[in-house]
């Protein structure tokens, strides 16, 4: 692995891409019409990357498109539906796919929901949004990123899951009472998972893949907290936010380096407890390879129609 030292909490996706030429890549991005999903696709077409940005209000997305082929002046830019709560939806963007995929940027998320809300597969929402939606797109996909030969799964996770591991007998709330914060923990914790679960299983198909903290970045993602609470000194730009998922689509500094959790764009510590102080780090629960293995097999019973 090539050192990311250089790099830190200031580093702007401008700063990772530095000297990279993309031309020639395909490159998924789910929630990339907003926050720093739109900032990670701009920064990845910037750099020649062909980006499909793939998002549930498709005529919003459409108008970004426009938008990003003008200021990046690259017209390998797309926009697709897709809806992650919703299986079918998932079915209908993977089988609409052709050609290989160089780089998944699993980016797309929602937090702490009031109330608890299931997807059609009754399934808790924030576990099916953030996390399931993304195995069945990842798992659909799978052939799409060996044809490429040297691809990349980015999960984009947070500081988050050190509220949490994975409820493994009660993961949609039916007898636990449902806590919006331990809902979102245990859907990060299992982002984090997701790319372990692929360091384990893929690795002969040529395929990596790593997890992120982003940072505290204010997007829409804090509607139902009340906003960003984070000391503004602590608080990242979207460029700075997005470095890190641009690191690990992109970055030659990644090459063959899978199943890491990164933050500021270095792997992070790992926790043996929660910090009392400013999160930081991972929980060893997030990184364990039993539970990465569990989880994936959670997942594909999940998705498989109940009779």
């Amino acid at each position: 692995m090539s050192s990311t030292e250089q790099f830190g909490f200031l580093t702007t996706t401008d700063d990772v891409l530095q000297g990279v030429d993309l031309t020639g890549k395909a490159m998924i991005v789910t929630g990339g019409a907003s926050g720093i999903g739109l900032e990670t696709s701009r920064s990845l077409a910037a750099a020649g990357a062909s980006v499909t940005i793939a998002a549930r209000r498709l005529r919003e997305a459409e108008e970004i498109v426009g938008a990003l082929r003008q200021s990046t002046a690259n017209d390998a830019i797309e926009a697709r539906a897709l809806d992650l709560a919703d299986l079918n939806s998932v079915r209908a963007f993977i089988d609409g796919w052709k050609g290989p995929l160089h780089a998944l940027v699993n980016n797309a998320g929602i937090m702490a929901l009031p109330v608890l809300e299931r997807s059609p597969e009754g399934c808790e929402m924030q576990f099916a949004t953030n996390f399931l939606g993304h195995f069945a797109l990842t798992l659909g996909l799978h052939r799409h990123l060996a044809e490429a030969g040297d691809a990349r799964v980015v999960c984009v996770s947070s500081t988050g899951s050190l509220f949490g591991p994975v409820l493994w007998d009660d993961p949609h709330f039916r007898f636990i009472p449902y806590d919006p914060l331990f809902a979102y923990a245990q859907s990060k914790t299992a982002c984090i998972l997701l790319s372990v679960g692929i360091a384990q299983r893929w690795a002969g198909s040529g395929i990596t893949s790593n997890a992120l903290h982003p940072g505290a970045i204010a997007t829409n993602l804090q509607r139902y907290t009340g906003g960003l609470r984070t000391p503004e000194a602590l608080r990242k730009t979207l460029r700075q936010g997005a470095a890190t998922s641009v690191l690990l689509a992109a970055s030659p500094a990644l090459k063959g380096v899978s199943g890491r959790y990164f933050e500021d764009c270095n792997v992070a510590p790992v926790c043996n407890e929660r910090p009392s102080a400013a999160l930081a780090g991972v929980a060893p629960y997030a990184l364990d390879g039993s539970n990465a293995e569990r989880l994936w097999e959670l997942a594909l019973d999940l998705m498989t129609p109940q009779t």
